[in-house]
């Protein structure tokens, strides 16, 4: 089991004062969760830019190799037939599918991807910080494997009231929840 602890606050305002305050006291926040993106918040947290264009690039690049090779094996290799004086390699009239192949390998590969990466499956439920997080309320969470004692996790919520959450609670997962430097990885 995992423990986090679940810091809760009624506004964005707050949630950004209360990062920006504990990242500047060196508290290793886990992650923030909101119900809407929050300007400013991922540089508050000191988040690192997500290398997920790469994989769609990759995934891309993939999708025109195989278009191509598939069309030119088809045209060229096997049945080189002769329509009108054309090319048997005619590599306008493959733009199309090219085009359609590469979107597609690019789109599935990054959700494919993204799904893995975050630990997501759609044979599981996604384990939830809090109902309220996707609805009106905003979180940071905190690894409680990184606040050990109990002092330290009495002096965490104490930091939290100061600096005006609304609600704390403990939440236990069956599965590990990647921080957002894991995510971005």
């Amino acid at each position: 089991m995992h423990r986090y602890l679940v810091g809760l606050f009624d506004d964005e305002e707050p949630l950004l004062a209360a990062v920006r305050s504990l990242k500047k006291e060196g508290v290793k926040i886990h992650d923030a969760v909101t119900p809407f993106p929050v300007h400013g918040l991922e540089h508050a947290l000191g988040c690192k830019e997500t290398k997920l264009h790469t994989v769609g690039f990759l995934f891309g690049a993939f999708g025109t190799t195989l278009a191509l090779s598939v069309m030119t094996l088809a045209s060229v290799v096997d049945w080189p037939n002769n329509f009108g004086g054309k090319p048997a390699f005619a590599l306008p009239s493959f733009i199309p599918i090219t085009f359609e192949l590469t979107v597609l390998c690019a789109s599935i590969g990054m959700v494919v991807t993204f799904y893995l990466r975050n630990g997501f499956s759609v044979f599981a439920d996604t384990e939830v910080y809090d109902e309220r997080l996707t609805s009106d309320r905003f979180g940071v969470i905190f690894n409680l494997a990184d606040f050990e004692s109990e002092s330290d996790q009495e002096m965490l919520v104490s930091k939290l009231r100061a600096l005006g959450v609304v609600e704390t609670k403990i939440r236990e997962t069956r599965n590990y929840k990647p921080n957002y430097d894991e995510q971005a990885s």
